[in-house]
């Protein structure tokens, strides 16, 4: 299979990754077929080796220096590190050696090598930004001054466009270290202890001696994994690891040419997953030059608002319809559910921590153990439901930009986001929205099409009127104009007049922005995001929504004599014989006039208390006895005659019974 993927003009490569599960392999050197369960427990094996070493690695250089050294991309002669980290700590001389009496080949060193490599990488930014907070450290922790903040701000790298949210949670580590200890911590590696080694097996760091990849000729879907395995938990050698085939089945989205690389198999459960990486060709997303754009905005119980406008060779900027939202308020409210029940689960299981203590042999222990797996359950019912409602999500947005043409889709950027100020309830369901994961798969799904997704400044999104920019009155509803609430926008400017929904009006204002500045659209250096740092007034004052002129459709000037027509219709009639008689059961032709489909006899409550004598309603909150046997409204209500009992039949296929 070729590894070298032919990109045409106006397409750019793109790696994905596609999630799949081993459910069985076969034992090469014995020719056995390897049950699920023997195949989790040998690949298990492999990763306990892996996550050892790892682990002790880490150890050893979790130190700011070589944090430092490792981030520096040098080694002691000056040259350039390798950009593969189990390269770059063999270059250093930072070695790892397998447990005593346990024979492994070069490939499971390099695995333990890249995992541990990857998270010294990333402590690095994690180890500027505690420093950055604690060489600006506030007077009152809880609460910064403007000055404050510019100090943290400038003492952080990148500083400027970092969220607020991540220098308070920051503030707020540091602060608990120094209730507790009375004293700063030194730099995040005392603050936070190294982080524990996943029991996942990166396969990228491999070649061919340990592990390979080939996709079928005749089923694109089908692929087979190759990988070498130990036969127990502690190899003594070489022939105690044999070559293990699994087949595995990729999902349609990924596409028949892609080139696929190495998986990482992941331990969950009972059960063997693997991420298998693939880079495929798609279309070019553009920065700038966009005519169509669908805006994005973020609501509570409404996930999702989203519509398109249309930017004008004018420099008009016009709506493409009224937009959509996304509804989940079932879904939110199965998730609050099940986060009410976890923080009840948590805080029975601390309680009965505190009452155990150090005792091993406590009569609560067992009733802990349950707990801790009902905790890790609803943890998994949680993550399962935010993952389904992610892909949901971002996948009606995208529909909604490829429905309206839409080359770009600007969404609001909600990082700096904090949930405050509107109720305990609130701000916990605003806090813990998926937004960070809808937004990363809409990147996802649109960059298969090429469709570019910007995130634009948030401010005064919902605020200022989309037509005109006046500052909007927020009402309870559109019937309620004087009672102050936050759903429903008016626009007090006579002239314009406009009122609607507020997120109706936000993504307005986001499509409008995002169209007004694209050139001021640049591409993040560290994430690789496309998007607008800053507002400038001059363009935002052009980001308007125009109205359209409402035109007729039809030319209605009357050209003739108006059609006269009776006051009193006749029905419509039956062209043919009514029955004689009403069917015996709910099959056959339906009789004439309004007699009942249904059953053939009432409920016997109805025959009860049917004379002409009546009561008055009552109108207390009292549920007449009639109403509960089925009998109708009230005891005292009773159905007219049917027309065929007051009437006689007569066949005739014109005219009125009048």
């Amino acid at each position: 299979m070729s590894r070298k993927l032919p990109i045409a003009e106006g397409e750019t490569s793109r790696t994905a990754c596609a999630r799949t599960l081993v459910r069985t392999g076969v034992d090469e050197k014995t020719g056995e077929r390897l049950s699920p369960s023997v195949l989790t427990e040998r690949a298990g094996w492999c990763a306990d080796l892996v996550s050892g070493m790892a682990a002790a690695l880490l150890a050893d250089h979790w130190n700011t220096g070589d944090v430092d050294v490792l981030a520096a991309g040098e080694d002691a002669g000056g040259r350039k590190l390798p950009s593969n980290v189990w390269m770059a700590l063999r270059r250093l001389g930072w070695a790892v050696t397998a447990p005593d009496g346990v024979k492994v080949n070069d490939r499971i060193v390099r695995m333990a090598q890249e995992q541990a490599g990857r998270a010294l990488r990333s402590a690095k930014w994690r180890a500027e930004l505690t420093a950055g907070v604690l060489a600006a450290w506030p007077v009152d922790p809880g609460k910064r001054t403007p000055s404050e903040w510019d100090a943290v701000r400038e003492a952080v790298p990148g500083g400027e466009y970092l969220p607020s949210s991540i220098i308070k949670a920051r503030t707020r580590q540091a602060a608990t270290h120094l209730k507790a200890n009375s004293r700063l911590p030194v730099d995040v590696f005392e603050l936070e202890g190294h982080p524990k080694a996943a029991r996942m097996l990166l396969l990228a760091a491999c070649d061919g001696q340990q592990a390979t990849i080939e996709r079928s000729e005749t089923d694109p879907t089908r692929v087979l994994l190759r990988l070498q395995l130990p036969t127990r938990p502690d190899p003594r050698a070489y022939r105690d690891w044999t070559w293990v085939a699994c087949p595995i089945t990729l999902p349609p989205t990924v596409p028949a040419n892609a080139v696929l690389h190495l998986p990482t198999l992941r331990l969950a459960g009972d059960t063997v997953r693997a991420d298998v990486a693939y880079t495929h060709a798609v279309p070019k997303a553009q920065r700038a030059g966009h005519t169509v754009a669908l805006g994005v905005d973020w609501g509570l119980s409404t996930l999702l608002s989203a519509g398109a406008v249309q930017l004008n060779g004018d420099g008009r900027i016009t709506a493409l319809g009224h937009g959509a939202q996304f509804q989940a308020a079932g879904v939110l409210a199965k998730q609050h559910r099940l986060r009410r029940l976890s923080e009840r689960l948590h805080a029975k299981a601390d309680q009965h921590m505190r009452l155990i203590g150090h005792s091993e042999h406590h009569a609560l222990a067992p009733k802990l153990d349950v707990l801790q797996d009902e905790i890790r359950n609803v943890s998994n019912r949680r993550s399962n439901l935010n993952d389904a409602l992610a892909w949901a999500a971002a996948r009606w947005a995208v529909d909604q930009a490829i429905a309206a043409g839409a080359t770009v889709i600007y969404l609001e950027d909600l990082r700096s986001m904090e949930a405050k100020g509107m109720g305990r309830t609130v701000n916990t369901r605003l806090s813990q929205q998926v937004r960070g994961q809808i937004a990363d798969r809409i990147r996802h799904l649109a960059a298969e099409i090429g469709i570019a997704v910007v995130t634009v400044p948030a401010r005064n999104t919902s605020k200022l009127c989309p037509h005109c920019l006046t500052p909007l009155r927020h009402r309870k509803a559109p019937d309620r104009p004087t009672i102050a609430g936050w759903k429903w926008a008016i626009c007090p400017n006579q002239s314009c007049g406009w009122q609607g929904d507020r997120d109706h009006g936000a993504w307005r204002r986001i499509a409008a922005r995002g169209l007004a500045h694209q050139a001021k659209t640049v591409i993040d250096r560290t994430s690789g995001l496309m998007v607008i740092r800053s507002v400038v007034d001059k363009l935002d004052s052009k980001a308007v929504v125009t109205t359209t002129a409402k035109t007729s459709r039809q030319d209605r000037s009357k050209t003739g004599p108006t059609r006269p027509r009776s006051t009193r219709p006749a029905p419509r009639r039956r062209r043919a014989p009514s029955p004689a008689a009403r069917p015996c059961g709910p099959a056959g032709q339906r009789p004439e006039g309004h007699a009942p489909t249904g059953r053939t006899r009432l409920p016997r409550a109805a025959h009860r208390h049917q004379d002409v004598n009546t009561i008055s309603t009552p109108t207390t909150g009292h549920r007449p006895r009639g109403a509960a046997l089925g009998a109708g409204f009230h005891l005292h209500a009773h159905a007219s005659p049917p027309r065929w009992e007051t009437i006689p039949e007569t066949q005739s296929d014109s005219g009125s019974h009048s």
